[in-house]
């Protein structure tokens, strides 16, 4: 399988941790040259680059917060300068700020709907028209089964993550005519620092709710977004649940 991805640029928003991390892993395996960005912890993606590397793959850490959008028109400017277009685009950096909506502050709700909805929109609003003008590729949004089903004190992840859905097929019906392929994965409950908190008796009682019995892998789900950038050629607007049965439409 090694060699699908490459010459492809990709840059994988929250590249630096959880399924951000697996994702720029296993892109790099198959050939991508990508671009890990981050937020503030710079330790974690150069540790990311590391691993690419010490594997024979090919990466280089970013900083952006994306709800910045000076921020993100520097970053995907110096990745071009540095790489070339990207081709690949890997929405995934996200935040939480878990309240019901009685306690839930104004702050707790923008900041939220900043990073994982309209940090998406600046992303690809700016790489839009480069990744047109090199003849296509493909946007991978990760969105959420809370986007989905909804979930109890999420009330601004769920609605963000719900928006990520609407995104992707409005997005997938334009970029048909530059060849712009559009995609959304909506996880399950995934073992990353999201829910690293948790008590074990709630983690367990999550992945009761599954199917399955159990919780997912992040490098479950970087496969799925590797087999879509990589494979899919027919396939845009599409929402993949890769869940372990814990939401079955």
């Amino acid at each position: 399988m090694a060699g699908l991805l490459d010459g492809k640029i990709a840059l994988v928003t929250g590249g630096s941790r959880g399924i951000g991390r697996a994702t720029s892993i296993e892109l790099a395996a198959h050939g991508a040259t990508v671009a890990v960005n981050y937020n503030s912890n710079k330790e974690a993606a150069d540790e990311v680059v590391s691993t690419i590397e010490k594997a024979g793959g090919k990466a280089a850490a970013y900083q952006a917060d994306i709800s910045n959008r000076d921020q993100v028109n520097s970053m995907v400017d110096q990745v071009v300068a540095d790489h070339g277009p990207i081709t690949i685009l890997i929405n995934n950096a996200g935040a939480t700020a878990d309240r019901t909506l009685r306690n839930m502050s104004d702050e707790q709700w923008d900041s939220v709907i900043e990073v994982n909805l309209t940090g998406t929109f600046n992303v690809t609003k700016k790489i839009w028209n480069l990744m047109g003008e090199a003849g296509g590729g493909h946007i991978v949004n990760i969105s959420s089964i809370v986007g989905e089903a909804g979930r109890l004190g999420l009330i601004n992840y769920a609605t963000a993550k719900a928006g990520l859905l609407g995104f992707t097929k409005t997005a997938a019906r334009e970029g048909a005519r530059t060849n712009i392929h559009v995609n959304a994965i909506a996880p399950g409950f995934i073992e990353t620092d999201m829910i690293s908190g948790l008590s074990p008796e709630m983690k367990e009682g999550l992945a009761k709710e599954a199917v399955l019995g159990r919780l997912g892998e992040t490098e479950e789900i970087a496969k799925v977004i590797r087999f879509i950038v990589s494979e899919s050629t027919y396939m845009t607007g599409a929402t993949i649940d890769v869940n372990g049965g814990m939401y079955i439409r």
